[in-house]
């Protein structure tokens, strides 16, 4: 619920920053800010007329309505109390009123649902014409959800939070997501006989594992007086002859050699195994 207590806080200083409304000064009703006497410039007060909230329900399949568990549906009517120096007459609140539910409905992800206003009076007192007005708002309040509070109309942009919540330093991203959720790749190749071969995967891998399929790890060749080498092993620091991490994959090299041993990575026929992982 805090997030509803700042909210006319953090619309008056997000308005204050639009360029559409330079040299308006926005304020808010509580804590009360004094205004000029007599008043010099427009000002808008902004804050909290009304707020219900309410159980959250969802029609399932069957039509039937099912009650969303600790989720609640929030009604928060803001006011705006819009103050015009004599001098620029009372057409000018309706003007400045239109702007700024503009800015709120297509400048914000705010779920603006209706707004209205009364009739322009005048104050003696600031030597002002004087508009009350307000927007109404929606917006889910779930401080169950898996991912944490998801006030939806809120939370993600600019005016409320949002950059605090686009933090990627404290808070896990798309990409942090999608690499949890596939942390490694798994594929297959027949080998060609070519003296090497590449293996494109779209990244460059942290540790990649590669394995003749249905042979063993080594294998003696007496008519050739060496030992084949079936399965290769590289990493970001430092691999096993025949294999090179790449900028989108990894490379193997068929011709070569070590003493008695020969790297058999890309045997014609032969069919080969990897798992490559991202992190």
């Amino acid at each position: 619920m805090s997030k509803i207590s700042v909210l006319p806080e953090e619309i008056a200083n997000w308005l204050s920053e639009q360029d559409r409304l330079n040299g308006i000064r926005f304020i808010t009703e509580f804590p009360s800010v004094k205004k000029e006497i007599p008043l010099k410039r427009v000002t808008v007060a902004v804050g909290i007329a009304e707020m219900k909230v309410e159980d959250s329900f969802t029609e399932n399949d069957e039509g039937v309505l099912v009650e969303n568990e600790y989720c609640r549906l929030a009604n928060i009517k803001i006011k705006l109390g819009i103050h015009v120096p004599y001098s620029e007459g009372g057409a000018r609140c309706h003007d400045i009123l239109t702007d700024v539910i503009d800015c709120l409905t297509f400048s914000t992800d705010l779920n603006v649902v209706e707004s209205g206003c009364d009739n322009v009076k005048a104050d003696r007192d600031t030597d002002a014409f004087v508009l009350e007005a307000y927007i109404l708002l929606q917006a889910d309040f779930c401080p169950a959800d898996s991912s944490g509070v998801n006030f939806e109309s809120f939370l993600d942009k600019e005016l409320l939070c949002g950059s605090h919540i686009r933090n990627s330093d404290i808070h896990v991203t798309t990409d942090d997501k999608s690499l949890w959720n596939a942390p490694f790749v798994t594929g297959s190749y027949i080998g060609t006989g070519a003296t090497s071969r590449s293996i494109s995967l779209g990244f460059s891998p942290r540790l990649v594992i590669v394995l003749a399929c249905d042979m063993p790890t080594a294998a003696p060749d007496f008519s050739a007086s060496e030992t084949k080498c079936y399965i290769a092993v590289g990493t970001d620091s430092g691999s096993s002859m025949g294999i090179t991490i790449t900028s989108s994959g990894f490379r193997l090299s068929q011709s070569s050699s070590y003493k008695s041993s020969s790297m058999a990575y890309n045997q014609a026929g032969i069919s080969y195994a990897y798992i490559a992982f991202k992190v």
